[in-house]
């Protein structure tokens, strides 16, 4: 028997070709670990093709290798191709919840003997997290051979039926008419599939804005190079990860988090392995098809050189932050970067729609308690030089505002600081056109007095203003610059209750 797979295949999706990867990566490290395979299975590899020949039984064949391949050590799925069984503890349990919140999701893919609890490292020497999840005790991808191959255990010729769990989110569309509606696969393809798990990535979902049913992103990289892939997804420096690096606050940031993976500062996935793109998918219950898990969302990834810059700003500035509670620690993933990874990965840009989003005074809090990463991000962000003197404008307008209000105040009492923000706010949230936000932004601004940044960039600050095209940028700005305007006053709160604090953050220049 000769199974032939290649990169170039027409008929191949993202998934086949981590498949394709992820069964290269799996004959590797048998090669690698010495094991004594069946004298009549032989392979050859090169950088785009990979060629599998056999003699004999089919199926005798095939269930040694998916034997040797998917394996299970102490409960956990233990996958060759990524030599898993000598990862970090964090590593291997992500993998074993990714795959069982993704692939595996259906109970009728793996039998468990229960439960387990395991104290993993948050990156802080102080701070763990428990972490339960399900020991198993089998499941599907190990008997698969009895799926592809006859009673008599030679290779079926005919197309097979694929459930959700080999390609997650081709499912039926209507139960009464499975067999018109069932996705299929030839046998050799969904052989494939059956690797692609080794290739992927995993991040557990932490957003304030999706449905927490969402709790799994799937990663599914673009792969043109089956050897660099391979070399770095298996780099021993990535098994140092701890268990903070495997979250993402949603489907944009676990993209790009993806293709900016860095568990050490050099290591670069779009520099070293050559992908560009990749594939970000959830799965969930939906209303009119409760009985299977559907893809929720999906996201197409692309990573330019100036989106990787602007993530690793928003990453540097807006991070995610390991917090020691009662039961145990846990990890808090940051709001504003959610907000901007979303556009990124949609390249638009990373202020776009804000004000739609954040409709709230709630949210606007959740979103102004990282004032000063927020701070830092506009600053260091490439981007239209124009965005940032609105922003410096709005900050002095804000300034001065407040400075009035301070000087209204009596003697003995506290200015009223937070009754002028969420003025502000709701005014913004008020802006339903072009007409409206140009009253409310000359309103401002003039009631401010003499604003340095608009005195000097008039009419270059005019065009966000007057033209209609830009009044909703302009709104969206406006509220990042609510949002990240901070108070001499503040600065020590701030500086206990937020990592993301630095004494750059402040806009004393404005007083």
């Amino acid at each position: 028997m000769k199974l032939e797979f290649d990169l170039g295949n027409p008929s191949f999706t993202l998934l086949h070709c981590a498949g394709l990867a992820g069964l290269w990566m799996t004959l590797k490290q048998l090669e690698t670990e010495k094991i004594q395979v069946p004298q009549n299975l032989n392979w050859q590899l090169t950088n785009r093709k990979l060629i599998l020949n056999w003699e004999g039984n089919d199926k005798t064949v095939l269930a040694w290798l998916l034997e040797e391949s998917f394996q299970i050590n102490d409960g956990i799925i233990a996958l060759r191709g990524l030599d898993s069984q000598t990862m970090r503890k964090d590593a291997q349990v992500i993998i074993h919840q990714g795959i069982l919140g993704t692939f595996l999701q259906h109970n009728s893919t793996h039998k468990t003997t229960g439960t387990k609890t395991e104290s993993l490292s948050l990156g802080e020497a102080e701070k763990e997290i428990q972490v339960t999840y399900k020991a198993l005790e089998s499941y599907a991808y190990q008997d698969f051979a009895s799926d592809i191959c006859d009673k008599n255990g030679q290779f079926l010729t005919k197309s097979i039926s694929v459930a959700g769990w080999l390609n997650p989110g081709a499912v039926v569309r209507h139960v009464a008419f499975s067999s018109d509606t069932s996705f299929e696969e030839s046998p050799a393809n969904a052989f494939l599939l059956l690797f692609a798990p080794v290739a992927c990535y995993y991040y557990i979902l932490r957003s304030k804005l999706r449905d927490k049913r969402a709790q799994y992103a799937l990663v599914i990289p673009e792969i043109t190079d089956l050897q660099k892939y391979a070399n770095y997804r298996q780099n021993k420096q990535l098994r140092n990860a701890t268990y903070k690096d495997f979250h993402a606050s949603g489907l944009g940031d676990a993209g790009l988090k993806f293709l900016t993976l860095k568990t050490t500062r050099d290591i670069t996935v779009t520099k070293n392995l050559g992908v560009s793109r990749c594939q970000v998918l959830t799965l969930g219950t939906v209303a009119w098809a409760t009985q299977q898990k559907t893809r929720t969302d999906m996201y197409m990834v692309e990573a330019s050189d100036q989106i990787c810059h602007n993530y690793q700003v928003c990453d540097d500035w807006l991070q995610d932050k390991p917090i020691q509670g009662k039961d145990g620690g846990f990890v808090v993933t940051s709001f504003a970067k959610e907000l901007i990874a979303e556009n990124l990965a949609r390249n638009k840009p990373w202020y776009f729609g804000i004000s739609d989003k954040v409709n709230s005074n709630e949210l606007f809090k959740k979103l102004a308690y990282e004032r000063g990463g927020i701070y830092q991000v506009i600053q260091k962000m490439q981007s239209d030089e124009r965005e940032k003197l609105f922003v410096k404008a709005c900050h002095e307008a804000i300034n001065y505002t407040y400075g009035q209000v301070a000087d209204k105040t009596k003697p003995g009492e506290i200015p009223n600081f937070e009754r002028v923000t969420v003025k502000i706010r709701t005014g913004l949230g008020r802006c339903k056109n072009a007409e409206i936000f140009r009253e409310f932004i000359t309103d401002f601004w003039s009631r401010a007095g003499k604003i340095p940044t608009l005195q000097q960039h008039w009419e270059e600050l005019m065009e966000f203003v007057m033209l209609e095209k830009n009044w909703k940028k302009s709104r969206d700005l406006a509220l990042l610059a609510l949002a990240s305007y901070k108070r001499k006053e503040d600065s020590n709160k701030d500086e206990s209750e937020n990592d993301n604090s630095d004494e750059d953050n402040q806009i004393d220049i404005f007083s």
